[in-house]
């Protein structure tokens, strides 16, 4: 599956915040500004065209990524093309970036799910004068993978915290933990975090971890399945967005909240923020979408315009637990954003920040 897009069609947009490139984002932040005074002011550049491999390229969390993408690729005028596997295959990813390479790709964006796979294509891409970038998922630490930089969330930690908070809720018996793709390099980590932090709790729960699959459907069904199956579990947690979704449909569905059952997982599907405000799930984990395509293209751009001088950074799009004291501004506000809408807008803001 592959979509080509021409994002200079449409208004140049600007959403640069929370950067931690230093200069490079600070030029980039007064861009916009300084071409309306002098259209000179940023030094004409070839019309490049980025590359964005995908492991799930249908699943919903992937929306507010894809808009990042465009919105990034709007302000620098470029353009971008968004390909892969629907089904996390990874032999299809791999072909992609092959694809990409032979048909010279400005730059490849891709997630490393895999320890090994991605070793050769990228390294054929670097051959080839093509930066490869990181971003949801990357290459184990001491890997051969030679990739510029990682643009994504701090995998294992944020599963730790997430066991930690497990750990916090449940006192003693069973948990389930789901995970889409068992073994892939955007979720495994976290699911290994929450394993380890509840058994460093010292308290007596025992831990059954589930695959549920790469398509919502499927992973509601696992879910529910597993449940029917295990009525006295205490909690149920997930470590991808689908699958998220899914334990809070189970949690609504057997009304389990009224039960003593805890649950969340991660990411800000529009249907998960629902049904944090209606208590059946107990926190989601923000990893900021968004950012992780805004900042990748970011990242491309600035290591084509300075030839190669300035760009490569890892970048921790970070942790935030979103409970239901601090959803209803994720309910109240549908952006892009988050996913929630496809609309271009500013969204202000107002009163004390609270962290």
């Amino acid at each position: 599956m592959a979509e080509e897009s021409n994002p200079t069609a449409v208004p140049r947009r600007a959403m640069l915040h929370g950067a931690g490139l230093g200069g490079a984002f600070a030029l980039l932040a007064g861009m916009r500004e300084a071409r309306a005074a002098n259209p000179s002011a940023f030094p004409q550049h070839p019309h490049w065209r980025f590359v964005f491999v995908n492991h799930v390229t249908t699943n919903p969390f992937f929306v507010p990524t894809q808009y990042g993408i465009q919105d990034a690729c709007a302000l620098l005028d470029c353009t971008y093309q968004w390909t892969g596997s629907a089904n996390a295959d990874v032999a299809e990813m791999v072909n992609a970036m092959n694809a990409a390479v032979a048909a010279k790709a400005s730059a490849i964006a891709v997630p490393i799910v895999d320890p090994h796979a991605f070793d050769a294509p990228t390294q054929r891409a670097l051959d080839a004068g093509i930066p490869v970038f990181a971003y949801n998922a990357d290459a184990p630490a001491g890997s051969a993978n030679k990739r510029l930089a990682y643009i994504g969330q701090d995998l294992y930690q944020s599963g730790y915290q997430m066991g930690e908070r497990i750990a916090s809720m449940v006192d003693s018996g069973l948990v389930g933990l789901f995970i889409a793709t068992p073994g892939q390099l955007n979720i495994q980590p976290r699911l290994d975090g929450a394993v380890a932090a509840i058994k460093k709790s010292g308290k007596n729960i025992q831990t059954q971890q589930i695959a549920t699959g790469a398509t919502v459907n499927e992973e509601l069904g696992k879910i529910k399945a597993f449940y029917l199956g295990h009525q006295d579990l205490k909690g149920m947690f997930a470590v991808d967005a689908g699958s998220t979704q899914g334990v809070g449909e189970v949690m609504q569905q057997f009304k389990l909240a009224s039960k003593g059952v805890h649950a969340g997982g991660y990411d800000l599907l529009p249907r998960t923020l629902e049904l944090i405000h209606s208590g059946d799930l107990d926190f989601t984990i923000d990893q900021q979408a968004y950012l992780q395509g805004f900042y990748t293209v970011m990242e491309m751009f600035m290591y084509a315009a300075s030839g190669g001088l300035t760009g490569p950074a890892d970048i921790n799009t970070g942790l935030k637990f979103v409970t239901k004291d601090s959803v209803e501004p994720y309910l109240s506000s549908k952006t892009r954003y988050e996913g929630s809408s496809s609309k271009e807008q500013y969204v202000p803001r107002s009163g004390p920040i609270k962290v």
